[in-house]
């Protein structure tokens, strides 16, 4: 048996699966292994420190798998915003086929992505912004739950309603995102309504995620409550690992008058950086989300999905279809 539906048609892939793009994580070795796996392995184009950087990282994944992957996008406030316009030239003219993007005012990048014939997935987090990424062209829409890890909007509305209230109204293929980690959650997924699913945290913790090892077993040992909140007095929530950085970030950021500035040191890419190539769990913020509390062991990417889709497999074929009672005569 296997999982056939628009995204695994749309985006030529075996199973409805997609890897998200996360900074410094979502390199060569974690995207080709996912897509090897039969999944949509994501490269992450602002890990690459220029534009030709990103060039050479999507041949050197070429050079790891023949299988679709994509380079995801993202578009976010900054104290010095990196040049979009340049990675995303290098994205076309390095003949990527699906993009992953998100954050705010994508409108420019979707238009020139779509105009090369190139596939869009845009992440959101609110059914509004789902409409209107879906009005402005792109292809597969990522709803992503507040359990998530990464900036799960102002809204905080949990993935068991947020995907199908999407999916009331959108109509072109959606993948759920947020609290996913195995099986039971692509089931679900896909009983609410999506296509598929989007996973970030669960990929950090396999064999070939680009971390160290001891962030990996740290997301092993944390468990559904051990994330922070930040950023929410600031308009621009952040879901995080709990640490020493996070707390204090979280105490700093409650008093009266805080400005962003305050926590700026405590908050740097370098310093998250730094924790996820060290393993030093306290040197910065270590993104994740609530699903930690479902990640139990460090599997190969493929171990991992093939595990998911035997699982969701079973419990659609049955586990829920022994409770359909036979009608009364």
């Amino acid at each position: 048996m296997a999982l056939k539906t628009r995204i695994t048609q749309l985006l030529g892939i075996e199973h409805p699966i997609v890897q998200g793009g996360m900074m410094w994580v979502g390199r060569a070795e974690l995207a080709s292994a996912v897509s090897n796996a039969g999944g949509l392995g994501i490269l992450t184009a602002l890990t690459q420190p220029t534009p030709d950087d990103l060039r050479r990282e999507i041949d050197r994944c070429r050079s790891m798998t023949d299988k679709p992957f994509g380079v995801n996008l993202t578009i976010l406030p900054s104290v010095n915003p990196p040049p979009y316009a340049e990675y995303r030239k290098a994205i076309i003219e390095s003949g990527v086929r699906i993009v992953e993007t998100a954050g705010s005012g994508p409108r420019e990048h979707v238009e020139d992505f779509k105009s090369h014939g190139i596939t869009v997935l845009h992440k959101c987090t609110a059914v509004r912004h789902a409409l209107s990424a879906e009005r402005m062209g792109v292809d597969v829409i990522s709803i992503d739950g507040f359990e998530c890890a990464g900036h799960p909007g102002e809204d905080d509305i949990p993935g068991l309603v947020l995907i199908p209230a999407a999916a009331d109204q959108v109509k072109i293929p959606m993948l759920a995102s947020g609290g996913i980690g195995d099986g039971r959650g692509l089931a679900a997924a896909l009983a609410l309504g999506a296509e598929g699913v989007n996973m970030g945290t669960r990929f950090c913790a396999t064999r070939e995620a680009p971390i160290h090892d001891n962030i990996k077993r740290f997301l092993v040992e944390n468990d559904e409550r051990a994330t922070n909140l930040i950023f929410r007095q600031f308009r621009n929530t952040g879901r995080v690992a709990k640490n020493s950085i996070s707390d204090e970030v979280v105490t700093i950021a409650q008093v009266p008058g805080a400005q962003f500035q305050d926590v700026q040191p405590l908050v740097s890419g370098a310093r998250g950086r730094t924790a996820l190539e060290t393993g030093d769990t306290e040197a910065g913020l270590v993104w994740a989300g609530q699903v930690q509390g479902l990640i139990r062991d460090i599997p190969s990417c493929a171990e991992l999905l093939t595990r998911m889709v035997s699982e969701a497999e079973s419990i659609i074929a049955t586990r829920l279809g022994a409770m359909l009672a036979e009608p009364v005569a």
